[in-house]
């Protein structure tokens, strides 16, 4: 996956709470292969008309938010089936990154193996984020994985938490596995140590 270092871009706010993987990614599109794109079925059914024309109430829809790279959420956002789908529309759409006050637990852990970012904000601070992007369509976050900060549209400064071993993986683009194989030699020479010391275990 590629890694993440800091991105700046436009963010879009989305004030609907309990959003779910199936809104985020209907179940009829599950059986697609990864290779034949996501990106153009986020939020498909609130996103497009039984027509297949824009809904431009829709957030992304709207002028100033197209090509956002970051979504600022409200509470428990991708809860619901576990569906890895759901973050790979995100970034086959382009969103890099979503942060809010809390996330469906599945969700979260599959944006970090697909290569996202997902940051937990207290809520208040997660709501003034959103006001302030609704105020400013088009206004840009700066997120830093390396200094765990967000700068705002105004200027400021937000800093987050993020588990240094998720951390690690984002920046150096490695999944749970290739950093697991970093300890290859050392996984190596325990099995060697332990045939050669208790044989009758095969």
């Amino acid at each position: 996956m590629d890694p993440f270092v800091r991105v700046a871009a436009v963010a879009a706010p989305i004030d609907l709470g309990n959003v779910d993987t199936d809104r985020i990614i209907p179940a009829r599109f599950l059986r697609r292969p990864r290779e034949s794109g996501y990106g153009p079925l986020l939020f498909h059914d609130v996103r497009f008309a039984a027509d297949g024309s824009e809904r431009p109430e829709f957030v992304l829809n709207r002028p100033g938010y197209r090509g956002a790279r970051i979504l600022v959420t409200a509470e428990n956002f991708g809860c619901g089936s576990s569906r890895e789908m759901a973050v790979w529309a995100l970034m086959d759409y382009g969103i890099r990154v979503v942060m809010g006050p809390s996330f469906g637990d599945i969700f979260f852990e599959n944006c970090f193996k697909n290569g996202a970012l997902a940051i937990v904000l207290p809520g208040d601070v997660a709501a003034g984020l959103r006001r302030a992007l609704a105020e400013r369509p088009g206004a840009a976050l700066t997120v830093d994985l390396e200094s765990q900060t967000i700068t705002g549209p105004d200027g400021g400064l937000i800093r987050f938490e993020v588990d240094p071993f998720r951390k690690r993986g984002l920046l150096t683009g490695q999944d749970e596995v290739a950093l697991t194989l970093e300890h290859l030699p050392a996984i190596e020479a325990f099995e060697t140590r332990r045939r050669a010391e208790m044989p009758w275990l095969g």
